[in-house]
């Protein structure tokens, strides 16, 4: 008798607080992240009935949305504004970046699958290649005739790899306290809790309403910025309020993988990792030559312009305290553009 979905929620929570706990214990970098993301993507693809309840992953990103909001006050969007080109090179290095990786893969595996049709194939490899949102990314290939399984199943692993491995590296090599500007409001008051909350809220529904891509996110952020760039304080995000949004964002991104994904081309999966490990090292070498030429720390630029989640590497950026402005500027910037581009120059290529 299979478990109700409350109850298979109820389980992937426990088991994700559970890691988090373990992971604190241990001192592992981004514990209420990482813990749970590893814990329940094991537990998926070794059969376990775990789930993810959507309005629960939309309450994560709305909370993350919000305390990153907190960090721009007018000296800060000033900073972020000043360095606006590096900003256009990071979205053109993206684009490229992605492209690159598409034909990368197209060159590995069209010959291997000889019963996709080619223009299949061509988008396939684009899209899973592009630097993008997995449903975005998903539901773009789709429309051009892509296998669909393969895109969502490159951007998943991708993710996965950047959000594991950056975080740890950054811990290994001491680089964490180096917050250009702390958030706004430091203080948590009740009061100005509620009416953030209430304001970021109504900013997720009109994102929503408007069919924009990660509403949650984007809404409360843009709200939030909107009160600390006006010189409003209301409130602080309490230290457990963060700390659940990033178990609720993980256990979201853990449920995707199950043992199906296993058995989706395991040499598609190891072509995925292994240049997305690749892209990695590539991008940490271009985060040094724009720190150098913005005077911004490394490790800033290198969450800022690493081929991983908006939401990941700006709660990377937040827990280690490595800019987080800078980093949420840089990756926001990057997903628009690429939502907006990407398509056309599918068309454009291969007309």
């Amino acid at each position: 008798m299979s478990l109700s979905f409350p109850v298979r929620v109820l389980a992937t929570l426990l088991l994700a607080f559970v890691a988090a706990q373990i992971c604190l214990a241990l001192h592992t970098p981004l514990p209420w992240m990482i813990g749970p993301l590893l814990a329940v993507s094991l537990a998926s693809i070794a059969g376990a009935p775990m789930a993810s309840h959507v309005p629960l992953r939309n309450a994560g990103q709305w909370t993350i949305g919000t305390a990153l909001g907190l960090y721009f006050t007018p000296h800060v969007v000033a900073l972020v504004a000043s360095v606006w080109w590096a900003i256009v090179l990071a979205i053109a290095w993206a684009l490229l970046l992605g492209w690159g990786f598409g034909r990368w893969l197209y060159g590995l595996h069209a010959p291997r699958m000889p019963q996709v049709p080619e223009r299949s194939m061509r988008a396939t490899t684009y899209f899973a290649g592009a630097i993008g949102g997995a449903s975005e990314m998903t539901l773009l290939a789709e429309a051009k005739g892509a296998r669909t399984d393969l895109v969502a199943a490159a951007h998943s692993l991708r993710v996965l790899i950047v959000t594991v491995t950056i975080p740890f590296a950054m811990q290994w090599s001491g680089l964490h306290g180096l917050e250009i500007s702390p958030p706004s409001a430091r203080e948590v008051n009740p009061g100005g809790l509620a009416l953030l909350a209430v304001a970021t809220g109504a900013g997720g529904l009109a994102m929503r309403a408007l069919g924009r891509t990660n509403p949650w996110f984007m809404g409360a952020l843009l709200v939030a910025m909107g009160f600390t760039v006006a010189g409003l304080s209301l409130s602080a995000v309490p230290g457990w309020m963060s700390n659940a949004a990033q178990l609720l964002i993980a256990v979201s991104l853990g449920v995707r993988f199950s043992r199906e994904f296993l058995h989706t081309a395991p040499r598609w999966l190891g072509s995925v990792t292994l240049g997305t490990l690749a892209m990695l090292v590539v991008c940490a070498g271009v985060a040094w030559l724009l720190a150098w030429a913005t005077g911004l720390h490394p490790a800033t630029m290198i969450l800022g312009t690493s081929p991983g989640g908006i939401a990941e590497m700006s709660i990377t950026a937040k827990v280690l305290q490595l800019g987080v402005p800078v980093v949420t500027a840089f990756q926001v910037c990057r997903l628009v553009a690429v939502l907006l581009l990407v398509g056309p120059m599918f068309r454009w290529i291969y007309r």
